[in-house]
């Protein structure tokens, strides 16, 4: 805490609100007490200059480009870390020892079995419906299967249903799939780690044996790491609001999977993967360039810019590498990953996006990467909300666990009819 403190003066009362200062980033000031003193409230439209908690999980400096798990760099954590061990450190604030890494990853490797009569509930939902449907529906009524996770004051019961939630995600997930293609599902295998399992579970079948390509699973490793959690952003306010009311967690995640369905949220890498086949080849980005600095053209770049990074943004550095180690893997060769590194090297050379820091973000290559390994463009979302599921679990255990957590109530600018009196129907 602070010992700063900022004055407001407004319709001739002035008050005097604290300061508080956070271990990195920018200073905030508390304004709890601004209503019961003044009958103001503040007005923040998309909340993009409001704190809406104390966070000890991730860190943003989207001007420097910066990204921080529990202080650890995500570049390094990407290079030299898994998933299942970012996972520890984000549910438990540091990297884990080798035991408790081997501890903790054969109780997630335990619980990735879903119940039967859960595959049975996928028969309700057409064939035809999309993957992030299913996700939506399927999630929220594991409360129904695991209700004996379900008591939020219980720290026991949560770490029961946080361990559930990351290790059946993944298995959901690929029957989602498998539902969708017309598939039999495919059961998990305790001897494969996560991420392989997943892999599995999506592209095997039980005519013959699946063998996971390491650099396919390496680079999926990476992306999940890459998405596992960014701060207060709208899917994990979304899990924190829905959390905040005392809601079991798989109604929570089931929440978040659904504000993460938004185009605007978790459908980038789609976007950006259509936007490059729509350019096509090389010889065509001058065109689509000038057609994105028209502000009479509709045609945007997507994949660039970034709601918080105003410089490069430092998932899309690993994602770039990874793209090369799986093309190398797999033998292929798509001429939209030479497009899109063409395309990379024009804006940043570009004083017209250099001069409003439209950057790669992270979905300019991921979904080239999804796309080459095999996933439709159906699945992007999925996988993304396979891996930030373990963020909003860290989120929503530190919510839970802060005692002063209060329910969510964002206040109004109400701009409606004055009260008035009702008028009879024959009278209007």
């Amino acid at each position: 805490m602070s010992d700063n403190q900022a004055s407001l003066t407004a319709d001739g009362k002035s008050i005097e609100m604290p300061v508080r200062s956070g271990t990195i980033g920018p200073d905030v000031i508390d304004i709890r007490k601004l209503y019961g003193q003044t009958g103001l409230f503040t007005y923040d439209p998309g909340f993009t200059s409001t704190a809406s908690c104390d966070s000890a999980i991730t860190y943003i400096d989207g001007e420097e480009g910066v990204l921080l798990h529990r202080g650890y760099p995500i570049g390094q954590l990407a290079e030299h870390s898994t998933f299942m061990e970012v996972s520890y450190l984000l549910l438990n604030g540091e990297l884990p020892s080798p035991a408790q890494l081997d501890t903790f990853s054969h109780t997630i490797t335990r619980h990735t079995m879903v119940h039967e009569q859960l595959s049975s509930f996928f028969s309700g939902f057409r064939r035809d419906a999309h993957p992030m449907a299913i996700m939506c529906g399927v999630v929220g009524a594991l409360s129904a299967f695991y209700h004996d996770s379900t008591d939020v004051a219980d720290p026991e019961h949560r770490k029961i249903s946080s361990h559930r939630l990351i290790a059946k995600i993944p298995t959901i997930a690929a029957m989602a799939y498998k539902y969708s293609v017309g598939q039999p599902f495919v059961y998990p295998r305790n001897d494969l780690s996560y991420t392989g399992n997943f892999l599995r579970m999506t592209f095997g079948v039980p005519a013959e044996e699946y063998e996971v390509v390491p650099a396919v699973e390496r680079a999926m490793d990476r992306i999940f790491i890459l998405h596992a959690d960014h701060e207060q952003n709208a899917s994990t306010s979304t899990v924190r609001l829905a959390g905040s009311s005392g809601a079991n967690p798989f109604a929570c995640i089931a929440a978040g999977i659904a504000c993460l369905w938004g185009p605007a949220h978790g459908g980038a890498n789609e976007a950006a993967l259509n936007m490059l086949k729509e350019i096509g080849t090389p010889d065509k980005i001058p065109e689509y360039i000038a057609r994105a600095k028209d502000k009479n053209d509709p045609f945007r770049l997507m994949g660039f810019g970034h709601r918080v990074y105003k410089n490069y943004d430092p998932r899309a550095t690993v994602m770039q590498k990874t793209v090369r180690e799986v093309f190398d893997a797999l033998k292929v060769s798509d001429p939209l990953f030479e497009t899109a590194l063409r395309l990379e090297e024009i804006a940043l050379n570009d004083p017209y996006f250099v001069e409003k820091k439209l950057f790669p973000n992270v979905d300019f290559y991921s979904g080239i990467i999804l796309s080459a390994i095999g996933f439709p463009t159906t699945m992007f979302t999925v996988l993304f909300a396979l891996a930030r599921t373990v963020g909003w679990v860290a989120q929503w255990n530190e919510m839970i666990s802060d005692p002063g957590q209060k329910i969510g109530r964002p206040r109004q600018l109400y701009t409606g009819p004055a009260a008035r009196d009702y008028t009879p129907l024959d009278q209007r």
